[in-house]
């Protein structure tokens, strides 16, 4: 599949030049996607989808355009490139759009990232099946269940690219997950919920269907009782499982993008130690089975281990050749790959020790964040912290501030960074934080 894909990618890019393209970037792509939910017992919904693509950017005449279909018929695809270099000479002049420049393809690494895990593609029913029941079965094992809905995604991916200077690549990937959500009863008409997924490139790493499960019960099982906690200032313990969403909220604008239209408090952060020192963030894609790992990006730039933020120091943000060329900065990536946060020494219990009073962020519920300033507010649930351990459920409640001042003060890191995503982030914790609630 991926000979014929590239050679798909490659036709394009002839097609294009013939039509008038002074440049090309063309990427074929096939994908097999899979999904079993199961809902109190019962087998809900089966979807099985496979699907194919054709992406292309244009360059001619200093004008640029992009254009996607889905249909692959030769003779149908030589017409539909043809309008599409019609449609790019009709439209206003961008200096600045140009293909990839030929020296960002250059040492591109060679290593196996294992991405690819035959055992995905020949999954059957039967074994989806038994994923469900097993998943269903744990996730009900309590008298106050409700519901319970499990659900098993698994599939496969490939994508070759070419461009009219010489670019040619080609990467696969296959994913599988499994997981749970369940709603128990609670005090009155209230309900608590929670869930648990975990999911990887190759199902031998994907934890067993029952403990999986029971993680999502164990989860709904705290959330009992829950109230609104007090209003102050306190410590704020963020686990692991959603540390990763406070980390893509601070790297939201650390884009050229953002920088180059004034809407990036990152602007002025590069060389700069505009953090705690206990904040390492490293943009990582050579990671072996990384869910974010890859050969190249998808304007072909080679991929490279990225510092973004060492000891509190920036060092970089994302910049793509377009916005780079507009702001005049160096292309790094325009894309997130694997990011890394430097882990700390202790443990969970280590660090809610340590705090002893303050509240443990279990799961973040809404809320934004200003990419010009920093400013945010989030909602929560988690738990109070009480005498070094987890105390009492709470939820209802806000944690306000501004995201450059919060990660100054980031006081400690834990050792557990959370596996079942691209960004892993260890617990984090934070001084000085106000929150609203009761």
């Amino acid at each position: 599949m991926s000979a014929d894909l590239q050679d798909r990618a490659a036709q394009a890019i002839e097609m294009l030049a013939a039509a008038g393209a002074d440049d090309a970037w063309a990427t074929a792509g096939q994908s097999r996607d899979v999904e079993f939910n199961y809902r109190d017992g019962a087998l809900e919904k089966v979807k099985d989808t496979t699907s194919q693509q054709l992406a292309v950017q244009v360059y001619a005449k200093g004008r640029y355009s992009s254009h996607q279909t889905t249909d692959l018929n030769p003779d149908r695809l030589a017409g539909f490139l043809k309008e599409a270099v019609a449609i790019t000479g009709a439209l206003e002049p961008d200096d600045q759009r140009a293909v990839t420049s030929a020296e960002l393809f250059a040492n591109r690494p060679e290593a196996d990232l294992d991405l690819v895990d035959s055992t995905v593609e020949a999954l059957d029913r039967d074994q989806r099946m038994a994923w469900c029941v097993e998943l269903d079965g744990a996730a009900r094992q309590h008298e106050r269940v409700i519901s319970a809905t499990s659900a098993v995604y698994d599939g496969t991916q490939t994508q070759a690219s070419a461009s009219s200077n010489g670019f040619s690549g080609v990467q696969e990937s296959t994913y599988c997950w499994l997981g749970a959500n369940v709603t128990l009863s609670d005090r009155g008409e209230r309900r608590a919920a929670d869930g648990f997924f975990a999911g990887s490139s190759h199902v031998g790493d994907v934890p067993d269907a029952g403990e999986v499960a029971g993680t999502a019960l164990k989860r709904a099982l705290v959330r009992l009782d829950s109230e609104k906690g007090p209003t102050g200032k306190t410590t704020m313990v963020v686990d692991s499982r959603v540390a990763a969403s406070l980390i893509g909220r601070l790297m939201g604008p650390a884009y050229a993008r953002s920088v180059q239209q004034g809407r990036s408090f990152w602007a002025d952060l590069i060389d700069q130690e505009a953090f705690s020192s206990k904040l390492t963030i490293i943009d990582d894609p050579l990671i072996v089975r990384g869910l974010g790992s890859r050969h190249y990006d998808s304007e072909g730039i080679s991929a490279k281990v990225l510092p973004i933020v060492e000891q509190g120091v920036v060092k970089n943000i994302y910049v793509d050749t377009y916005y780079g060329r507009k702001a005049g900065m160096t292309p790094t990536t325009g894309r997130p790959s694997n990011r890394r946060i430097d882990p700390g020494e202790h443990s969970l219990a280590d660090l809610l020790g340590a705090a002893g009073e303050g509240v443990y962020v279990t799961s973040w519920l809404g809320g934004n964040a200003d990419g010009t300033t920093g400013d945010f507010s989030l909602g929560l649930r988690g738990h109070m912290i009480e005498n070094g351990e987890i105390g009492r459920p709470v939820g209802e409640m806000n944690v306000t501030g501004n995201l450059k001042d919060l990660f100054t003060r980031l006081d400690a890191v834990g050792n557990d960074p959370y596996p079942y995503s691209t960004t892993l982030a260890p617990t984090l914790v934070f001084s000085d934080v106000d929150f609203s609630g009761v």
